[in-house]
């Protein structure tokens, strides 16, 4: 028998953030988000509270709590699009097609209640949210930024009607054993002929001061049209710098000024610290805080976060691939990791091109007409 409870209480909320550590115990892949920032959800200022609402639940056999789950009418992604979508994210569960059935239920009872026609997921509040089923890959380390989950997933949300709505792909990037200095040069011609240079912001307290604002302008230009995009508010604005200070290093971080100083180009990387929370579950203990400062100044791995380009500039793209090659060459990095590209995103997936590349996970998102 499968009991499916609303996460009211402080103790259903401990429940519900503690499952998946628990069923990931031991799994040398998965890699789980900060603890703090996910007790965040059940504050009632939670910063994407502003244009979204949602709910959570957690299944249970007795006393045992088997799967978890959260549904999210994002507001403003729905007025945007021109749709009445639920979006489901969250879920983690064993190898059950009851539970499943009775979690994902619940959510869409409660979709159909609020008016949706659609669910969708696993779709964060954001697309700067961790999305995608993992649908290959599964013997990959997953990324920070990303979610890792079980084989067995796919089985579940597929055999209750969720069918596929897009596949994002993911890389790694190598240097290229032959570097090609075509790239080199392509890139001084671009510079030259738009008057462009790379911002010399000499710390990260400075980099902000200068470019927190005409980011966030140019982060919306650049994805309008990307899926599951939603405009920036000044509230998710500040939770997002707050969490790139802790980890960001300027060496990782390319910013392309016009002859005015704003900001035409960027791209931004992250050291990986996806080893460093794996040991404290996602908590900042004084333990998982020096691990990522060891990872920061002396990283294994590069996760690409996010390229933007303005229209008027998109030949310019050119300079970050010189520059993630710089990082792979010049820094303790053994490859690039490109997070999630959309499968038919052929501009940014031609890009890695240049590198030596393998195409190691898949991601998918599904759709159901409710």
């Amino acid at each position: 028998m499968v009991e499916v409870r609303e996460v009211t209480t402080p103790a259903l909320r401990r429940a519900f953030l503690n499952f998946p550590l628990k069923l990931y115990r031991g799994n040398d892949c998965f890699v789980p988000p900060l603890y703090g920032d996910e007790k965040k959800l059940f504050r009632k200022d939670y910063h994407y509270y502003e244009h979204a609402e949602a709910v959570y639940f957690i299944a249970l056999r007795g006393k045992k709590v088997v799967g978890r789950i959260s549904g999210i009418i994002q507001r403003a992604a729905n007025e945007r699009w021109h749709q009445k979508r639920v979006r489901f994210t969250r879920f983690d569960c064993i190898d059950d097609k009851e539970v499943a059935a009775a979690l994902f239920g619940k959510v869409e009872a409660w979709a159909r209640e609020k008016g949706m026609e659609e669910a969708v997921g696993p779709l964060g509040f954001s697309d700067l949210e961790r999305e995608g089923l993992l649908i290959e890959g599964f013997d990959e380390l997953s990324t920070f930024e990303e979610q890792y989950n079980y084989p067995y997933y796919q089985a579940l949300i597929e055999g209750l009607g969720y069918e596929k709505e897009v596949d994002w792909v993911e890389h790694k990037l190598y240097a290229p054993a032959q570097p090609d200095e075509r790239i080199r040069e392509v890139r001084e011609k671009m510079m030259k002929r738009f008057d462009l240079h790379l911002s010399t912001a000499k710390n990260k307290k400075e980099f902000i001061r200068l470019y927190k604002d005409a980011f966030f302008d140019l982060l919306d230009v650049t994805y309008a049209d990307i899926y599951g995009t939603v405009p920036f508010t000044e509230n998710m604005k500040r939770e997002l710098v707050r969490n790139f200070n802790l980890i960001i290093d300027l060496k990782h971080v390319t910013m392309i000024l016009d002859k005015d100083e704003k900001p035409v180009c960027f791209g931004l990387c992250f050291p990986s610290i996806a080893r460093a929370v794996q040991k404290s579950g996602g908590r900042l203990t004084p333990a998982a805080l020096l691990r990522i400062f060891r990872a920061v100044k002396h990283p294994e791995i590069i996760d690409l976060a996010l390229i933007g380009v303005l229209p008027a500039y998109r030949g310019v793209a050119i300079v970050m691939i010189d520059e993630i090659m710089r990082m792979l060459t010049e820094g303790t990095a053994k490859y690039c990791e490109t997070n999630l590209n959309l499968e038919d995103n052929h501009g940014i997936l031609n890009l890695w091109k240049n590198f030596d590349n393998v195409l190691h996970k898949r991601r998918r998102c599904y759709v159901k007409k409710l």
